[in-house]
Protein backbone atom coordinates (compact mmCIF):
# COMPACT_ATOMS: atom_id res chain seq x y z
CA UNK A 1 0.00 0.00 0.00
CA UNK A 2 1.42 3.18 -0.89
CA UNK A 3 1.99 5.20 2.49
CA UNK A 4 4.87 7.91 1.71
CA UNK A 5 4.49 11.02 -0.41
CA UNK A 6 7.77 12.61 -2.23
CA UNK A 7 8.53 15.29 -4.37
CA UNK A 8 11.59 16.40 -6.59
CA UNK A 9 13.34 19.32 -7.97
CA UNK A 10 16.33 19.02 -10.03
CA UNK A 11 17.60 22.64 -9.83
CA UNK A 12 16.06 24.73 -12.57
CA UNK A 13 15.72 28.45 -12.71
CA UNK A 14 12.03 29.71 -13.73
CA UNK A 15 12.16 30.23 -17.73
CA UNK A 16 10.36 32.27 -19.86
CA UNK A 17 8.81 31.32 -23.73
CA UNK A 18 8.32 27.54 -23.24
CA UNK A 19 7.49 24.47 -24.89
CA UNK A 20 8.88 22.86 -28.23
CA UNK A 21 7.80 26.67 -30.29
CA UNK A 22 9.97 28.58 -27.71
CA UNK A 23 13.79 28.67 -26.98
CA UNK A 24 15.91 25.69 -27.87
CA UNK A 25 17.39 24.32 -24.68
CA UNK A 26 21.31 25.26 -25.83
CA UNK A 27 20.34 28.62 -26.48
CA UNK A 28 19.35 29.62 -22.97
CA UNK A 29 21.71 31.50 -20.46
CA UNK A 30 21.49 33.12 -17.68
CA UNK A 31 22.51 35.27 -14.87
CA UNK A 32 25.20 33.94 -12.39
CA UNK A 33 22.62 35.53 -9.78
CA UNK A 34 20.14 33.81 -11.71
CA UNK A 35 21.48 30.13 -11.65
CA UNK A 36 22.22 30.90 -7.82
CA UNK A 37 18.30 31.36 -7.39
CA UNK A 38 17.73 27.95 -8.82
CA UNK A 39 19.32 26.69 -4.69
CA UNK A 40 16.92 29.10 -2.86
CA UNK A 41 13.82 28.02 -4.83
CA UNK A 42 15.00 24.62 -3.15
CA UNK A 43 14.69 25.77 -0.02
CA UNK A 44 11.54 26.89 -1.15
CA UNK A 45 10.08 23.78 -2.29
CA UNK A 46 11.33 21.93 1.01
CA UNK A 47 9.73 24.72 3.37
CA UNK A 48 6.61 24.07 1.70
CA UNK A 49 6.83 20.01 1.52
CA UNK A 50 7.82 20.35 5.31
CA UNK A 51 4.59 19.27 7.54
CA UNK A 52 2.27 18.94 5.06
CA UNK A 53 2.99 15.48 4.95
CA UNK A 54 5.54 14.83 2.14
CA UNK A 55 8.70 12.19 3.68
CA UNK A 56 11.31 12.95 0.82
CA UNK A 57 12.46 16.41 -1.14
CA UNK A 58 14.79 14.64 -3.19
CA UNK A 59 17.50 16.77 -5.62
CA UNK A 60 19.38 15.92 -8.67
CA UNK A 61 23.38 16.05 -8.95
CA UNK A 62 24.45 18.33 -12.04
CA UNK A 63 26.82 20.17 -12.99
CA UNK A 64 28.34 22.97 -16.28
CA UNK A 65 24.87 24.12 -16.94
CA UNK A 66 24.41 28.07 -17.79
CA UNK A 67 21.07 26.88 -19.44
CA UNK A 68 19.83 26.98 -16.19
CA UNK A 69 18.10 23.72 -16.55
CA UNK A 70 19.82 21.11 -13.26
CA UNK A 71 21.67 23.57 -11.20
CA UNK A 72 22.23 21.90 -8.13
CA UNK A 73 26.13 20.57 -7.59
CA UNK A 74 26.25 19.49 -4.85
CA UNK A 75 23.60 17.53 -2.93
CA UNK A 76 25.41 16.71 0.55
CA UNK A 77 25.58 20.20 0.77
CA UNK A 78 22.19 21.15 -0.22
CA UNK A 79 21.01 18.95 2.08
CA UNK A 80 22.60 19.96 4.98
CA UNK A 81 21.22 23.27 4.51
CA UNK A 82 18.03 21.84 4.10
CA UNK A 83 17.47 20.01 7.04
CA UNK A 84 18.34 23.43 9.23
CA UNK A 85 15.52 25.03 7.12
CA UNK A 86 12.91 22.39 8.04
CA UNK A 87 11.28 20.29 11.04
CA UNK A 88 11.27 16.93 9.64
CA UNK A 89 11.30 16.45 6.19
CA UNK A 90 13.69 14.06 4.65
CA UNK A 91 16.16 14.93 2.13
CA UNK A 92 17.05 12.64 -0.71
CA UNK A 93 20.04 12.71 -3.01
CA UNK A 94 18.60 11.93 -6.24
CA UNK A 95 21.13 11.13 -7.24
CA UNK A 96 25.39 11.13 -6.21
CA UNK A 97 26.53 10.33 -9.81
CA UNK A 98 29.52 7.95 -8.41
CA UNK A 99 32.05 8.26 -11.32
CA UNK A 100 32.68 11.56 -10.95
CA UNK A 101 32.94 11.54 -7.20
CA UNK A 102 36.52 10.13 -5.28
CA UNK A 103 33.95 7.21 -3.60
CA UNK A 104 36.22 7.15 -0.37
CA UNK A 105 35.03 11.36 -0.38
CA UNK A 106 31.40 10.50 -1.18
CA UNK A 107 31.06 7.70 1.62
CA UNK A 108 33.14 10.49 4.06
CA UNK A 109 30.48 12.81 3.41
CA UNK A 110 27.12 11.24 3.64
CA UNK A 111 28.64 9.49 6.60
CA UNK A 112 28.64 13.41 8.36
CA UNK A 113 25.46 14.19 6.66
CA UNK A 114 24.35 11.43 8.53
CA UNK A 115 25.35 11.98 11.92
CA UNK A 116 24.60 15.64 11.73
CA UNK A 117 21.19 15.77 10.14
CA UNK A 118 20.00 12.61 12.36
CA UNK A 119 19.48 10.24 9.89
CA UNK A 120 17.53 13.12 7.68
CA UNK A 121 19.61 12.67 4.91
CA UNK A 122 18.85 9.78 2.55
CA UNK A 123 21.95 8.43 0.01
CA UNK A 124 21.62 7.87 -3.57
CA UNK A 125 23.48 6.82 -6.44
CA UNK A 126 23.61 6.78 -9.70
CA UNK A 127 26.01 6.59 -13.32
CA UNK A 128 25.29 9.67 -14.81
CA UNK A 129 23.99 10.59 -18.23
CA UNK A 130 25.59 14.24 -19.08
CA UNK A 131 28.93 13.60 -21.39
CA UNK A 132 29.43 17.01 -20.38
CA UNK A 133 29.19 16.59 -16.33
CA UNK A 134 30.89 13.06 -16.31
CA UNK A 135 33.72 13.45 -18.85
CA UNK A 136 34.92 17.08 -17.79
CA UNK A 137 35.65 15.53 -14.38
CA UNK A 138 37.86 12.87 -16.15
CA UNK A 139 35.62 9.72 -15.96
CA UNK A 140 33.68 7.94 -18.66
CA UNK A 141 30.57 7.89 -20.04
CA UNK A 142 30.84 7.23 -23.70
CA UNK A 143 32.38 4.15 -23.17
CA UNK A 144 29.16 2.78 -21.45
CA UNK A 145 31.06 -0.25 -20.58
CA UNK A 146 33.98 1.59 -18.59
CA UNK A 147 31.38 3.57 -17.06
CA UNK A 148 29.35 0.81 -15.40
CA UNK A 149 32.40 -0.39 -14.08
CA UNK A 150 33.57 2.80 -12.60
CA UNK A 151 30.51 2.99 -11.02
CA UNK A 152 29.79 -0.64 -9.58
CA UNK A 153 33.75 -0.68 -8.33
CA UNK A 154 32.99 2.91 -6.74
CA UNK A 155 29.70 1.38 -4.86
CA UNK A 156 31.65 -1.66 -4.06
CA UNK A 157 34.06 0.59 -2.65
CA UNK A 158 31.52 3.07 -0.68
CA UNK A 159 29.64 0.06 0.80
CA UNK A 160 32.69 -1.28 2.13
CA UNK A 161 34.03 1.96 3.97
CA UNK A 162 30.05 1.96 5.42
CA UNK A 163 30.08 -1.58 6.68
CA UNK A 164 33.12 -2.45 7.77
CA UNK A 165 35.28 -1.22 10.52
CA UNK A 166 38.75 -2.16 8.68
CA UNK A 167 38.49 -2.64 5.10
CA UNK A 168 40.68 -2.52 1.86
CA UNK A 169 40.00 -2.97 -2.22
CA UNK A 170 42.00 -3.37 -5.08
CA UNK A 171 40.01 -3.14 -7.95
CA UNK A 172 40.77 -1.85 -12.45
CA UNK A 173 40.01 1.84 -11.12
CA UNK A 174 40.80 2.14 -7.14
CA UNK A 175 43.59 0.66 -4.85
CA UNK A 176 42.61 1.46 -1.52
CA UNK A 177 44.71 1.94 0.74
CA UNK A 178 47.99 2.38 -1.23
CA UNK A 179 51.01 0.07 0.49
CA UNK A 180 52.83 3.39 1.70
CA UNK A 181 54.64 3.48 5.10
CA UNK A 182 53.04 5.64 8.00
CA UNK A 183 54.36 5.70 11.41
CA UNK A 184 56.35 2.95 11.26
CA UNK A 185 54.34 0.21 9.11
CA UNK A 186 53.02 -0.51 5.85
CA UNK A 187 49.47 0.61 4.97
CA UNK A 188 47.18 -2.38 4.14
CA UNK A 189 43.89 -1.28 5.16
CA UNK A 190 42.02 2.01 6.42
CA UNK A 191 38.95 2.99 8.11
CA UNK A 192 36.40 5.46 7.45
CA UNK A 193 35.87 8.41 9.97
CA UNK A 194 33.50 8.43 11.04
CA UNK A 195 31.19 5.73 9.74
CA UNK A 196 27.47 6.50 9.22
CA UNK A 197 25.45 5.63 12.88
CA UNK A 198 22.27 4.30 10.81
CA UNK A 199 23.44 1.14 9.34
CA UNK A 200 22.82 -0.86 6.45
CA UNK A 201 22.72 2.82 5.17
CA UNK A 202 19.60 2.72 2.72
CA UNK A 203 19.94 3.58 -0.68
CA UNK A 204 18.66 4.52 -3.92
CA UNK A 205 19.26 4.05 -7.85
CA UNK A 206 17.26 5.27 -10.77
CA UNK A 207 16.33 2.41 -13.03
CA UNK A 208 16.37 2.92 -16.86
CA UNK A 209 17.17 0.29 -19.22
CA UNK A 210 17.02 -2.15 -16.32
CA UNK A 211 19.29 -4.81 -17.10
CA UNK A 212 20.03 -8.25 -15.19
CA UNK A 213 23.20 -6.89 -14.65
CA UNK A 214 22.06 -4.04 -13.17
CA UNK A 215 19.22 -5.55 -10.85
CA UNK A 216 21.66 -7.94 -9.50
CA UNK A 217 24.42 -5.49 -8.36
CA UNK A 218 21.23 -3.30 -6.75
CA UNK A 219 20.52 -7.23 -4.91
CA UNK A 220 23.83 -7.26 -3.81
CA UNK A 221 23.98 -4.23 -2.09
CA UNK A 222 20.28 -3.93 -0.84
CA UNK A 223 19.54 -0.99 -2.94
CA UNK A 224 15.96 0.15 -3.28
CA UNK A 225 14.85 1.55 -7.14
CA UNK A 226 13.41 4.56 -8.25
CA UNK A 227 11.19 4.07 -11.59
CA UNK A 228 10.63 7.33 -13.31
CA UNK A 229 10.57 9.21 -16.32
CA UNK A 230 9.96 7.52 -19.56
CA UNK A 231 10.57 4.33 -17.86
CA UNK A 232 6.98 5.04 -15.70
CA UNK A 233 4.79 4.63 -19.05
CA UNK A 234 3.89 1.57 -20.96
CA UNK A 235 4.56 -1.88 -20.25
CA UNK A 236 8.59 -0.95 -18.56
CA UNK A 237 6.95 -0.80 -15.49
CA UNK A 238 5.66 -3.70 -15.35
CA UNK A 239 9.02 -5.46 -16.26
CA UNK A 240 11.02 -3.43 -13.87
CA UNK A 241 8.79 -4.45 -11.54
CA UNK A 242 8.98 -8.02 -11.96
CA UNK A 243 12.80 -8.50 -13.00
CA UNK A 244 13.71 -6.24 -9.64
CA UNK A 245 11.97 -8.24 -7.27
CA UNK A 246 13.58 -11.56 -9.74
CA UNK A 247 17.05 -9.92 -8.79
CA UNK A 248 16.41 -10.17 -5.16
CA UNK A 249 14.93 -13.77 -4.99
CA UNK A 250 18.12 -14.67 -6.88
CA UNK A 251 19.87 -13.46 -3.42
CA UNK A 252 17.18 -15.25 -1.16
CA UNK A 253 15.45 -12.10 -0.66
CA UNK A 254 11.40 -12.50 -1.25
CA UNK A 255 9.64 -9.14 -1.91
CA UNK A 256 6.25 -8.46 -2.60
CA UNK A 257 5.68 -6.96 -5.87
CA UNK A 258 6.75 -3.14 -5.66
CA UNK A 259 8.71 -3.60 -2.36
CA UNK A 260 11.65 -1.29 -1.96
CA UNK A 261 10.60 0.28 -5.29
CA UNK A 262 9.51 4.04 -5.66
CA UNK A 263 6.99 5.48 -8.85
CA UNK A 264 7.94 8.39 -9.95
CA UNK A 265 5.60 11.07 -11.98
CA UNK A 266 5.14 14.55 -13.35
CA UNK A 267 1.71 15.83 -12.13
CA UNK A 268 -1.09 18.87 -12.70
CA UNK A 269 -3.99 19.46 -10.89
CA UNK A 270 -6.49 21.40 -12.27
CA UNK A 271 -10.50 21.34 -12.42
CA UNK A 272 -10.45 18.95 -15.34
CA UNK A 273 -8.22 16.46 -16.97
CA UNK A 274 -8.60 18.62 -20.05
CA UNK A 275 -7.59 21.85 -18.30
CA UNK A 276 -4.46 20.20 -16.67
CA UNK A 277 -3.09 19.19 -20.06
CA UNK A 278 -3.77 23.14 -21.41
CA UNK A 279 -2.09 23.95 -18.53
CA UNK A 280 0.88 21.72 -18.11
CA UNK A 281 1.62 21.21 -21.93
CA UNK A 282 4.39 23.72 -22.14
CA UNK A 283 6.06 22.64 -18.85
CA UNK A 284 5.47 19.09 -20.44
CA UNK A 285 6.99 20.09 -23.79
CA UNK A 286 9.97 21.88 -22.16
CA UNK A 287 10.92 18.94 -20.01
CA UNK A 288 10.80 16.95 -22.90
CA UNK A 289 13.26 19.32 -25.25
CA UNK A 290 15.42 19.09 -21.93
CA UNK A 291 15.75 14.87 -21.50
CA UNK A 292 14.54 13.75 -24.72
CA UNK A 293 18.10 13.00 -26.58
CA UNK A 294 19.35 12.15 -23.37
CA UNK A 295 19.35 8.58 -23.37
CA UNK A 296 16.23 8.88 -20.81
CA UNK A 297 13.56 8.60 -23.43
CA UNK A 298 14.39 5.43 -25.71
CA UNK A 299 11.37 5.60 -28.05
CA UNK A 300 12.64 9.06 -29.90
CA UNK A 301 13.69 9.38 -33.28
CA UNK A 302 16.59 11.50 -34.82
CA UNK A 303 14.03 13.26 -36.42
CA UNK A 304 12.29 13.63 -33.61
CA UNK A 305 15.54 15.21 -31.65
CA UNK A 306 16.49 17.54 -34.50
CA UNK A 307 12.47 19.19 -34.53
CA UNK A 308 13.00 20.00 -30.35
CA UNK A 309 16.05 21.54 -30.77
CA UNK A 310 14.84 23.81 -33.79
CA UNK A 311 11.51 25.37 -33.06
CA UNK A 312 10.71 25.40 -36.60
CA UNK A 313 10.75 21.82 -37.42
CA UNK A 314 8.60 21.83 -34.35
CA UNK A 315 5.46 22.08 -36.24
CA UNK A 316 6.24 19.65 -39.00
CA UNK A 317 7.32 16.99 -36.92
CA UNK A 318 4.72 14.64 -34.93
CA UNK A 319 6.77 15.29 -31.42
CA UNK A 320 5.57 13.70 -28.07
CA UNK A 321 2.68 15.07 -26.51
CA UNK A 322 1.20 15.59 -22.98
CA UNK A 323 -1.65 13.84 -23.82
CA UNK A 324 0.42 10.68 -24.53
CA UNK A 325 1.99 10.70 -21.44
CA UNK A 326 -1.30 10.90 -19.77
CA UNK A 327 -2.36 7.98 -21.32
CA UNK A 328 0.40 6.10 -21.23
CA UNK A 329 0.26 6.52 -17.32
CA UNK A 330 3.45 8.62 -16.77
CA UNK A 331 1.94 12.46 -16.04
CA UNK A 332 -0.99 12.33 -13.71
CA UNK A 333 -3.04 14.70 -14.50
CA UNK A 334 -6.80 16.47 -13.77
CA UNK A 335 -8.99 16.77 -10.50
CA UNK A 336 -8.09 15.81 -7.29
CA UNK A 337 -10.30 12.68 -7.89
CA UNK A 338 -8.83 11.83 -11.17
CA UNK A 339 -5.46 11.47 -10.02
CA UNK A 340 -6.53 9.26 -6.50
CA UNK A 341 -7.98 6.72 -9.45
CA UNK A 342 -4.89 6.64 -11.28
CA UNK A 343 -2.70 6.34 -7.84
CA UNK A 344 -5.20 3.62 -6.31
CA UNK A 345 -5.07 1.31 -9.85
CA UNK A 346 -1.69 1.33 -9.10
CA UNK A 347 -1.68 0.49 -5.48
CA UNK A 348 -3.87 -2.28 -6.26
CA UNK A 349 -1.45 -3.62 -9.47
CA UNK A 350 1.58 -3.34 -6.91
CA UNK A 351 0.91 -4.50 -3.36
CA UNK A 352 4.34 -4.20 -2.29
CA UNK A 353 4.52 -0.69 -3.80
CA UNK A 354 5.12 2.05 -0.33
CA UNK A 355 6.28 5.12 -1.96
CA UNK A 356 5.13 7.53 -4.75
CA UNK A 357 7.59 10.39 -5.57
CA UNK A 358 4.86 13.51 -7.80
CA UNK A 359 6.65 16.14 -8.87
CA UNK A 360 6.37 19.12 -11.28
CA UNK A 361 8.24 19.12 -15.37
CA UNK A 362 11.53 20.74 -15.52
CA UNK A 363 9.95 23.78 -17.06
CA UNK A 364 7.31 24.59 -14.40
CA UNK A 365 7.81 27.88 -12.01
CA UNK A 366 8.44 28.29 -8.69
CA UNK A 367 4.82 29.86 -8.04
CA UNK A 368 2.72 27.48 -9.77
CA UNK A 369 5.19 24.45 -8.11
CA UNK A 370 4.37 24.97 -4.90
CA UNK A 371 0.59 26.18 -5.94
CA UNK A 372 0.69 22.19 -7.19
CA UNK A 373 2.49 20.85 -4.18
CA UNK A 374 0.11 22.43 -1.42
CA UNK A 375 -3.14 21.13 -3.49
CA UNK A 376 -1.82 17.62 -3.85
CA UNK A 377 -1.07 17.51 0.18
CA UNK A 378 -4.53 18.44 0.85
CA UNK A 379 -6.91 17.25 -1.79
CA UNK A 380 -4.67 13.72 -2.91
CA UNK A 381 -2.86 12.61 -0.03
CA UNK A 382 -5.90 12.57 2.83
CA UNK A 383 -6.95 9.59 0.10
CA UNK A 384 -4.41 7.13 1.62
CA UNK A 385 -4.20 9.00 4.98
CA UNK A 386 -6.03 6.36 6.57
CA UNK A 387 -3.34 3.79 5.32
CA UNK A 388 -0.78 5.88 6.22
CA UNK A 389 -1.66 5.66 9.72
CA UNK A 390 -2.68 2.18 10.12
CA UNK A 391 0.85 1.69 8.92
CA UNK A 392 2.70 3.61 11.32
Amino acid sequence: MITKFDSSYVGTVDMENLGYAGTPVNDRRYSNEELAGALHKAVAYAKKMDGLGYDTFWMAEHHFQPEGTECIPNLLMMAMHLVNQTKSLKIGCGFNVVPMWHPLRLAEDYAMADILSGGRVTFGVARGYHTREVESFGAPLIDQDANREMFEEGVDVVFKAFNEERFSHKGKYYTIPPAVPYRGYTLSDITLVPRPMRLPVECWQPIQSGSTRAFDFMAKHGISGVIGGGSAEGGAVDRHMTEFRAAYARRGVELALGERLSLGYQFHIAESREAAMAEAAKYYEENMKMFGELRLVRALSEEQIAAMRDPRLAATTKLPRIEDAVKAGGFLAGTPADIVEQLKAVEKRYPGLERISCGMALGTPLAVALEQLDRFAKEVMPAFSTMRAAAD
